[in-house]
């Protein structure tokens, strides 16, 4: 949550759309330096919300996450001339975690869906995760392009690649056999998502939701998508630098921590002990025909002392690249079995205190006062 400080709603028009028998949906939208698409892309969405109006109840939510330009302003006009819709503002730029829980806590809806102002993904989109959610009962269904059925169009090669690959890597930590983890673009059931306690401020915050619906066993579905940049490159907006590219990867394999972090320590840590297994192994057997072959001087200690003197002479990195690798296995599999009790004590409290905010939350006479 954000303090009264550093964050306002300085619109508010959301009045019912339809009847109470429509389901109500809030539409979020987080924001940062838009002002060149806010003002056609919000009309776009509204203009389809207002076509669902015999299905669904809706709110379209724009978060302006402290934008430098007239990102703010031209959505408060905007939200004065059309109904059911509210903006949130951040004074300051906080990044998409934050500003995904701000809005969040401002839904009324009872699904919360999510988009990108630069419609990479069509508005079409919402209505296809809404439908995929009620039929299927899911907590979260993600519009994935990365899917059988999934298609990426005028994206850049090398913004395409480092996002495939960031995503099968986290594809292979994670459970579930998901395609896409750091996608924005989803359909939440509100109770459930304001229940996981996210921590991330950054585009971080899209891996850790799936980790922490997992933890409580919420369902997680995928419907193919299909992700574009044809509008965004009309309008003449670029999107993000190397340095972002690099974040994106770096976020990636931290989040790839976060599901699975054995892979980082147990595996090459076993690998590790696999190759210093065929240097160990070579002194060893060299050590033993030293010992066996060269004739006994003063006792036991100094005849295996020579031998292994001796085979040490006649390879000498054989001993320092096995006895350091070695070493060094032992201690990533050490670490990786540290890092396994951490996992699975954090997933105990915090399923744990997901109960405890649940059942407070649904008692009115609650130790705890209801969120």
């Amino acid at each position: 949550m954000n303090s009264i400080d550093n964050s306002m709603i300085v619109s508010k028009v959301t009045t019912a759309s339809n009847s109470n028998a429509c389901p109500l949906v809030s539409v979020v939208v987080p924001g940062y330096n838009e002002e060149a698409l806010i003002e056609k892309h919000l009309q776009i969405l509204w203009d389809y919300l207002r076509a669902l109006e015999d299905r669904y109840s809706w709110e379209l939510i724009f978060v302006n996450d402290g934008s430098k330009d007239n990102t703010g302003e031209l959505a408060n006009r905007f939200a004065e001339t059309h109904v059911n819709v509210k903006v949130l503002h951040h004074f300051v730029n906080f990044q998409l975690g934050q500003a995904l829980r701000y809005a969040f806590s401002n839904c009324r809806g009872k699904y919360i869906v999510v988009m990108d102002l630069d419609l990479s993904y069509s508005p079409d989109h919402i209505e296809r995760l809404l439908d995929a959610m009620q039929k299927s009962q899911a907590k979260i269904v993600i519009a994935s392009p990365y899917m059988e059925g999934g298609k990426v169009s005028n994206v850049p090669w090398l913004r395409k690649l480092l996002s495939r690959l960031a995503n099968r890597f986290l594809s292979l930590t994670a459970k579930g056999n998901i395609s896409t983890l750091t996608g924005m673009v989803r359909a939440y059931d509100a109770k459930f998502i304001r229940m996981l306690n996210t921590k991330a401020m950054d585009m971080a915050i899209n891996p850790e939701i799936i980790y922490k619906a997992q933890l409580l066993r919420g369902r997680i579905i995928e419907i193919p998508a299909q992700l574009s940049w044809s509008m965004q490159k009309a309008a003449g907006k670029g999107r993000g630098s190397s340095m972002k590219i690099l974040w994106t990867i770096v976020s990636s394999l931290f989040s790839g921590y976060l599901f699975r972090p054995f892979m980082f320590f147990i595996v090459p840590g076993l690998a590790l002990l696999i190759i210093s297994l065929y240097p160990i192994t070579w002194a060893f057997i060299h050590t033993f025909h030293y010992y066996t072959t060269i004739p006994t001087v003063e006792g036991v200690g100094y005849h295996l002392s020579g031998a292994i003197a001796s085979a040490f002479r006649l390879s000498p990195q054989a001993f320092i690249v096995g006895g350091f690798g070695l070493m060094v296995s032992i201690q990533l599999i050490s670490l990786g079995i540290i890092s396994l009790q951490k996992k699975r004590y954090f997933e105990e409290l915090f399923h744990l205190q997901s109960m405890i905010y649940k059942k407070c939350s649904e008692d009115e006479n609650g130790i705890f006062p209801k969120a």
